[in-house]
């Protein structure tokens, strides 16, 4: 059962809603302050992604239907968690319209994220890897919200429209031409 191509809920299928549980109870600890407790889930999803992927290919468990729930997790636990918590981090103490404008910024990059997410299914198959990222992924656009995030709670950047700015740049990125080597 664990090891059949076929089944739904196979080792690398499960390891990957392990990350979409993550990605959700993070999600939860963000809208409750708890940032710390949401970093560590956050770890543990990347964890996970790594895992699932080595697992399908290890097993011969590469499915279309474990690279459609692969995208899933990464728009969950690499594009909105990380959102959630970079915008609730830099509008805590922000006004209305900082809010607002701030949150139109992660809706781009959200809409973003998703979009390179289905650009990439589109061009994938069943077990194989390709050499190179077109555009950045989004575990390493995840990665780039983490470091703002640190950048701005350790007051390196401590302007929440230079955050906003940065945010926007890194959603371009997702979508871009850039070449971006596979691991």
């Amino acid at each position: 059962m664990l090891f059949d191509k076929n089944n739904r809920f196979n080792l690398a299928n499960l390891i990957t809603f392990g990350n979409i549980a993550a990605g959700l109870i993070a999600i939860h600890f963000i809208v409750h302050g708890d940032f710390f407790t949401a970093i560590i889930l956050a770890w543990i999803a990347g964890a996970l992604d790594i895992a699932d992927g080595k697992v399908a290919r290890k097993y011969n468990l590469s499915t279309e239907f474990g690279i459609q729930v692969d995208s899933y997790a990464d728009f969950i636990s690499f594009v909105v968690m990380p959102s959630f918590l970079l915008y609730y981090a830099i509008t805590a103490n922000g006004t209305d319209i900082q809010e607002l404008i701030l949150g139109l910024v992660f809706i781009a990059y959200i809409i973003a994220g998703l979009r390179r997410l289905i650009e990439f299914n589109m061009k994938s198959e069943e077990g194989t890897v390709t050499k190179f990222f077109e555009g950045v992924p989004t575990p390493l656009g995840a990665i780039l919200l983490w470091v703002l995030y640190l950048l701005f709670s350790y007051d390196v950047i401590a302007n929440a429209y230079v955050i906003g700015l940065l945010v926007a740049l890194i959603a371009w990125s997702l979508n871009s031409k850039l070449k971006i080597p596979h691991p």
